[in-house]
């Protein structure tokens, strides 16, 4: 489907439980370019970024080695709302998933914050990442960050527009990078405590898990306070709903990367946390400090800071490709929905929706200038705003689940295929941990920010579904089932 038929408004966007979008051009005018192994390594890397490389510092500093059990109970958490979206993708596969399923399920208006607030959490989230990694890049050589900044976001803003298999390719050796270098620092760190060769052979032991102050050395409190730290680190885990609508087979595709969770979270996050805290006890690691960077230091292993840099720069790169790629088809999404510009809804030859792309890589360009320009709180303050909308998309997952279960069992809808177990009961339950962990961000100084941006944004969106209702009152109230 080309942006003319989308013009013409012939969008059809698959009947509910039907194979919506089996057929080449997706029924949204996408084209189905992303096959198993993208999709796979997408997973995958959505569930390993700069959370794990950077911020697992300043995690293991507040909880000590019961970090590692945050992960385990955060990661099961992660695996039932994983479970949720991949039973309503499976009722009906489309690329705005989030908002599209919050429109159904839920009212127009909350399908319109989420579209809304999801497309913010990737604008937000790729200046941040395109920042880093121009930062990263002065390892190496002394050039200005701003020139860093704005050579990556042209060129996966290009990347972007050439087609989705790009975009996947891309995607698929970054997240091959990040994979190899937690899957090497595990094979050291085994050979360390089994062998004992580097410089800390003779003190590395599993007892490090425990030998310093307890399994729990500052308390179940310190614990709990690493929460949000831990479920920032997951964010980007979703991506892969997103790509519905251009999968080649989702009905094959999805059920199996959603499924590789568990074991994605016990090797990448637990494993490499056990192996990394048995060999160097976790009162040398320090906040604003990589663990994988101290890691090698503490092993003799000097040129382990220049391998993590250049992961953690490929980490950078792919969360700003998958914003660049998430927020166009969020923008698209709302559009064809009447709640957004009509603009948005223009796909190319490629089937690639190039307006809302090109409107999301320019925010990205202007949060660059301006972190260039005022690197202070200010630009902070707007950074952490990314944890509370990432968990909003997370929130609007679980609740329609449950009511489209409810309507599922009551025969109002066909079943899915993929159906979520434990369910609606684990939906609550992470339902009740995220409500939690909304708590521990309340009550620590440093995270209590994101909440206070929240209202704020909330009121922006209200006044604008408000005047979007006064100028089409029509659009914005049709469901997306009376659309089609």
């Amino acid at each position: 489907m080309t942006s003319a038929h989308v013009d013409e408004g012939q969008v059809d966007k698959g009947q509910p439980g039907g194979n919506a979008g089996d057929a080449g051009a997706g029924g949204e005018g996408y084209q189905r370019g992303l096959g198993a192994r993208q999709i796979q390594m997408i997973a995958i890397g959505g569930a390993i970024g700069t959370g794990l490389f950077l911020g697992a510092g300043k995690a293991i500093d507040r909880a000590g080695p019961s970090l590692i059990l945050a992960y385990v109970i955060a990661g099961l958490v992660i695996f039932f709302i994983m479970r949720a979206l991949g039973e309503l993708l499976m009722y009906r596969p489309v690329s705005g998933s989030f908002s599209e399923y919050a429109r159904e399920f839920i009212s127009p208006f909350f399908g319109f914050v989420t579209g809304w607030t999801y497309w913010l959490f990737w604008v937000v989230t790729g200046i941040t990442e395109v920042t880093a990694a121009a930062t990263y890049m002065t390892y190496w050589w002394n050039i200005p960050q701003w020139l860093s900044a704005l050579v990556f976001t042209v060129i996966l803003y290009g990347a972007n527009l050439i087609s989705v298999k790009l975009f996947g390719e891309l995607e698929f050796w970054f997240s091959m990078v990040k994979v190899t270098a937690i899957i090497g620092m595990i094979l050291i760190c085994a050979g360390v405590l089994t062998i004992g060769f580097s410089d800390a052979g003779d003190t590395a032991t599993v007892s490090n898990l425990w030998n310093d102050g307890g399994f729990f050395p500052n308390g179940i409190t310190g614990t709990l306070m690493t929460l949000q730290i831990v479920m920032f680190a997951f964010l980007a885990v979703e991506l892969v709903g997103v790509t519905a609508g251009e999968s080649k087979d989702p009905k094959t595709v999805l059920p199996k990367a959603i499924n590789t969770v568990p074991w994605r979270i016990a090797v990448f996050y637990v494993g490499a946390l056990i192996m990394i805290l048995s060999v160097v006890p976790w009162s040398t690691f320090k906040p604003g400090v990589s663990p994988f960077v101290k890691a090698f230091e503490e092993m003799g292993l000097g040129v382990g800071a220049a391998i993590v840099n250049f992961v953690v720069l490929t980490a950078a790169l792919s969360s700003c490709n998958s914003g660049m790629y998430s927020t166009g088809r969020m923008l698209r999404d709302l559009a064809l929905n009447g709640q957004g510009p009509r603009a948005f809804t223009k796909l190319t030859k490629n089937g690639l929706p190039l307006v809302g792309t090109t409107f999301s890589a320019a925010l990205m360009l202007v949060g660059v200038w301006i972190n260039y320009q005022w690197p202070g709180e200010a630009f902070n303050y707007v950074v952490s705003f990314a944890t509370i909308s990432g968990m909003w998309a997370w929130i609007m997952i679980l609740i329609s689940q449950i009511r489209y279960r409810r309507k599922a069992d009551a025969g109002l809808l066909p079943q899915s295929s993929f159906k979520a177990p434990g369910a609606p009961y684990t939906s609550w339950f992470a339902l009740c941990f995220i409500g939690m962990v909304i708590v521990m961000m309340a009550i620590d100084k440093d995270a209590r920010i994101s909440l206070y941006c929240a209202p704020l944004w909330a009121l922006i969106l209200f006044v604008s579904y408000r005047v979007l209702r006064s100028r089409n009152p029509s659009a914005p109230e049709k469901t997306s089932t009376e659309t089609r």
